[in-house]
């Protein structure tokens, strides 16, 4: 029994069923606001691992063996593009590695690149899981009394993409039903794609004036008018609240005293490792890694 919810979880993933997932809203927004952040100000290769491997585990174990090929998909283009991009385009660096056509390739700017796509690949991964943990009616919680036009704005946003790509799947395959495949040459098919958007288009516009007369009906925009929400700030949010700060701060200090960052040019500087370094970089996993540990303790307690 045990072994089969294991295939399971490694081959659906926990989805929607996470425990990190079930905490209070503001321990979920207030953990991706600190990881994000200190991804984006991340280059030290020490730090870009950590980040990307927990990204990598976290998505994983939410959407299991799709979870590995959306990844892939993106990242090792990504690699690839950005390494030889900026090694092309960007010829800053003592160390030459060789020339083409009199430009200088340096090695500074290949692990500049590399570097640039691991930040960039981690801030995208994390943003896939946010999309799955953070719902519309969280998003609403958090902003609809500050910034009600915000939150709403952010719920509908983050809805409305899987359901285009949902709804253009469903125009596909009723036209391939109807027998108009997208064969032929390459006129044939730039029309029939073409067409089926056309629908796309005008089903997004009819449904947006279904949701429209749909938020009127429910009183949207009036004075006065409450909400009602079930998320209530248990004991153990709070825990993880305060792990969360304790963490994210300490991550927070040791970025802007820069140890998350090394200099590339004009020749790579790694930063110093201090009893300050390792501290920041031990913090950062224990942040990094917090929604991991916690749904792997919650399927080992369950089961």
């Amino acid at each position: 029994m045990k072994g089969e919810i294991r295939v399971r979880i490694l081959r659906d993933g926990l989805g929607e069923s996470s425990r990190f997932s079930a905490c209070h809203p503001m321990v979920n927004f207030i953990f991706y606001v600190f990881v994000i952040g200190i991804t984006m100000f991340s280059m030290s290769p020490a730090f870009l691992a950590a980040t990307l491997c927990f990204s990598w585990a976290y998505s994983v174990l939410l959407k299991g063996t799709a979870g590995i090929k959306s990844n892939l998909l993106f990242t090792i283009p990504l690699f690839l593009i950005m390494a030889v991009v900026n090694t092309l385009f960007t010829h800053n660096g003592k160390t030459v590695l060789f020339y083409i056509n009199g430009l200088r390739i340096t090695l500074e700017a290949f692990c500049y690149g590399l570097a640039a796509a691991a930040m960039l690949s981690a801030i995208v991964i994390w943003f896939m899981s946010f999309n799955l943990v953070m719902s519309a009616d969280k998003l609403i919680y958090l902003f609809g009394k500050a910034a009600p036009v915000l939150g709403l704005t952010l719920s509908m946003v983050f809805r409305f993409i899987p359901l285009l790509k949902a709804r253009y799947h469903e125009i596909s395959m009723g036209q391939r039903c109807m027998g108009r495949h997208l064969t032929g040459g390459f006129m044939a098919k730039l029309r029939q794609t073409c067409k089926e958007i056309s629908i796309l288009i005008s089903w997004s516009l009819e449904a947006s004036i279904e949701t429209s007369d749909s938020m009127e009906a429910r009183g949207y925009g009036l004075p006065g008018r409450t909400s009602f929400h079930l998320f209530k700030l248990s004991r153990t949010d709070k825990l993880l609240l305060g792990v969360i700060l304790i963490t994210g701060g300490v991550t927070t200090l040791g970025c802007a005293l820069g140890k998350t960052s090394i200099y590339f040019y004009p020749t790579i500087m790694l930063p110093v490792w201090d009893p300050l370094m390792v501290l920041t970089l031990l913090s950062f996993c224990a942040l990094a890694a917090l929604p991991l540990i916690l749904d792997l303790m919650g399927e080992r307690k369950w089961q």
